[in-house]
C-alpha cells in the first residue's frame, strides 16, 4: 500500500481560511440589510475588507501567486459590498 504523504504550509492554509472568512463577512453583511443587524454586518465588512488589505500587501513577500489570490479575494469582497442587488 502506497502512502501519499503531502506537505501543506500552515501559513497558507490561514491565509486561505481568512480569505474564506472574508468572503462570508461580506456575504452575511448583504444578508443583514433591513433587520437589526445591519450595522454590525457592515462594521464586521469592513474590517474583514481592512484585514483583507492589510493581508494582500504583507502576501507580497510570498510570491505572486499568494498576493494574486489575495487581490481576488479583496475585489470580490469589495464587488460583494458595493453591488445593487435590486
Amino acid at each position: 500500500m502506497m502512502l501519499f504523504a503531502i506537505a501543506v504550509n500552515p501559513l497558507l492554509c490561514a491565509l486561505g481560511a481568512v480569505q474564506i472568512l472574508g468572503i462570508v463577512a461580506a456575504a452575511s453583511s448583504r444578508m443583514a440589510e433591513g433587520t437589526r443587524y445591519e450595522r454590525g454586518g457592515h462594521w464586521l465588512c469592513l474590517l474583514s475588507l481592512v484585514a483583507m488589505g492589510g493581508l494582500c500587501c504583507w502576501s507580497l513577500q510570498l510570491g505572486p501567486g499568494v498576493s494574486a489570490a489575495c487581490a481576488v479575494t479583496l475585489t470580490l469582497m469589495t464587488l460583494i459590498a458595493i453591488m445593487d442587488f435590486e
